[in-house]
Parts: structure tokens; sequence; C-alpha cells
């Protein structure tokens, strides 16, 4: 895994070149970001129980015959599979929203997730709707502006939206 700086460097190393300016600012401007990066990342930590929790209980509210006899998630031990599961995705995407680098998620978590899926039967369009239902409940945790380092957060909040629709789509 390599975090932003890291693969900037290396890809201008690859080349023979200096950093340009462009690429700088860049970098600048993900350390001036540093604190939300990291205040976003501590509220999604501190808060992963309940998002998988959450969104787990509105995924069953929403499709019954998940934890219907015969379920994908009936009996304890297939539902805490799936909620370790969740949690395992949320993890990887809170170290890739850290890292500012999508490429922990995709090598570490989704690459061959959905192969997976398909051969034990679970049905990935139904784990797409529990990342999405993780991503609305991080997403409003993170964006709750007290007792956080103020300013825009726009750009972040995409980034963040974007490692959810990553692993949503991985899954589908």
């Amino acid at each position: 895994m390599q975090d932003a700086f890291a693969k900037v460097v290396s890809q201008a190393d690859a080349r023979g070149e200096y950093l340009s300016t462009s690429q700088l600012d860049a970098l600048a401007a993900m350390v001036a970001d540093g604190n939300k990066r990291m205040d976003t990342v501590n509220r999604i930590t501190s808060n992963a129980s309940a998002i998988v929790a959450d969104a787990a209980r509105s995924l069953f509210a929403e499709q019954p015959q998940l934890i219907a006899p015969g379920g994908n998630a009936y009996t304890s031990r297939r539902m805490a599979a799936c909620l370790r599961d969740m949690e395992i995705i949320l993890r990887y995407i809170t170290y890739a929203i850290f890292s500012g680098d999508g490429s922990v998620l995709d090598d570490r978590c989704l690459n061959g997730l959905k192969e997976t899926y398909l051969a034990l039967g679970t049905p990935g369009a139904s784990v797409a709707v529990g990342v999405q239902k993780m991503k609305d409940a991080a997403l409003k945790i993170a964006n709750d502006t007290n007792g956080i380092t103020k300013g825009d957060c726009s750009a972040l909040m995409s980034e963040v939206s974007g490692y959810f629709d990553r692993a949503a789509s991985a899954v589908a």
C-alpha cells in the first residue's frame, strides 16, 4: 500500500522527473486538509459498530427474506458473518480515507470479493445495499460540524462517498 505521497514520488521517480508544481500543490492541499481527514476517520471508526448495526437493521427491514429461514443471514452464525464482512469493508474504507488512496481497499478487500460471494451464494446486490446504507450513516456522522476542524469538507466527503460507491459496485 502506498499513500498519496509515496505514489506521486514513485511515479515521478520512475519517469526520472521532478515533481511538478501541480503535484506539489495537490500534496500541499492534502496536508492542509489532514486534520479534516483524521477527524473523518476518527468519527467513522468510533461509530463503526453503530454504523454497521444500523445499516444491517435497515437492510433486513427492507429485505426480510435475508433473515427468514433459508435466507443468507438466517441463523446467528450467518448473521455474525454478514456483520463481520460489513465491518471489514468499513474498516478498509477508513484506511483508504486516511491514506487518500483507494488501492488498499481494492487490493486487500474488494479484489475477489464478488467471486467469493457468488461461490457462497451470497446475494451481492443485498451486500451493495448494505454498503450504501453504511455510506449514508457514515456521511451523516462525518458531516456533523460539531467538534471538528472547520473548513470546506465537500471534496473530502465526495472522496469518502466514492470509496463506498466503489465497494458497493465491486460486490453487486
